[in-house]
């Protein structure tokens, strides 16, 4: 149970309204700051306008998964409040208080910093990466078939990375019956690819690997599908880059050769909200339990 903690939850999308139904479920004493168009009611949840919070109060700050902007704007889907984040906000905090987000970026790592104040970044546990691989593999197949005109079943697919993610794509791309090759750069994800019965190849071959690609999945969060590498593409070609903004990908180019290119991070909260909140909302509801337990010396 979380009775007695007192925690902001700042903006965010329907993700969000997951989290705020865990936490008060577990009797803690939540601030809605950014909800005021919400028509729905949470007991032990009060809106509040950013101005009229309480810090001093706060035992952890909940950001939206993408914290905030490099401004410290926080993104607000039911409100049309601007909301910004400060460092002097975090000053007015306790010691203890910790700030919760999905990822972060050089504006909420200063403000941060300067705060003195911990942040945890959601999206860098494993646990909720594994988890948020499920949906997002639920979108790319669901953009698949959206954006071409051939099944997936005996299509060839490449997959660029093999992380949490990538794996996740591979294996069920290859259950429908596709022919998926991954290209990595370690050893070990090349051997992981052999032992998973799937083609693999070093990313240094890409360009060779690309010619006969019908899918193209990057999940890599560097300029890898170069122009060079689409210029290899058949002109049929689909690429879907599930890596963070601003993708692994020369969208200008493939613009220009006539390729679709979709960029398409953050599918958990488009195509499953309440499963990519349910996710969030279990995993932190445990690391609040944890700090909790912490500071009355129930954990150490």
């Amino acid at each position: 149970m979380l009775t007695g903690m007192q925690i902001a939850v700042i903006g965010g999308d329907a993700r969000q309204l997951e989290i705020i139904r865990k936490l008060t479920e577990l009797d803690a004493r939540l601030s809605l700051i950014g909800f005021e168009q919400l028509d729905h009611a949470f007991t032990g949840a009060v809106k509040e306008k950013l101005d009229e919070v309480d810090f001093s109060n706060m035992d952890a700050l909940i950001l939206p998964v993408p914290g905030t902007n490099l401004e410290g704007h926080v993104e607000t889907i039911f409100s049309n409040e601007k909301v910004i984040l400060t460092a002097e906000m975090l000053m007015k905090t306790p010691d203890h208080c910790t700030i919760y987000s999905g990822i972060s970026n050089a504006y909420l790592n200063g403000i941060t910093k300067e705060a003195k104040r911990q942040l945890v970044q959601l999206f860098e546990r494993d646990d909720v990466a594994i988890y948020n691989s499920i949906p997002t593999v639920e979108g790319t197949i669901m953009m698949a078939i959206q954006h071409t005109d051939f099944t997936i079943h005996g299509s060839n697919i490449t997959v660029l990375g093999l992380g949490r993610v990538g794996m996740s794509v591979a294996r069920t791309f290859q259950a429908l019956g596709a022919k998926v090759k991954v290209g990595a750069r370690k050893s070990e994800h090349l051997a992981r690819i052999t032992e998973m019965a799937l083609t693999p190849f070093h990313l240094n071959d890409l360009e060779k690997e690309v010619k006969d690609t019908d899918i193209l999945i990057n999940t890599i969060p560097l300029l890898i599908v170069s122009a060079s590498v689409i210029s290899k593409m058949p002109a049929h070609t689909l690429i879907i880059d599930l890596a963070s903004k601003p993708g692994g990908t020369d969208f200008r180019y493939a613009e220009k050769r006539g390729i679709k290119a979709l960029l398409a991070p953050g599918l958990p909260g488009i195509v499953a909200p309440k499963t990519a909140g349910q996710i969030l909302a279990n995993v932190l509801a445990q690391l609040l339990q944890d700090d909790l337990g912490k500071r009355k010396g129930i954990i150490k």
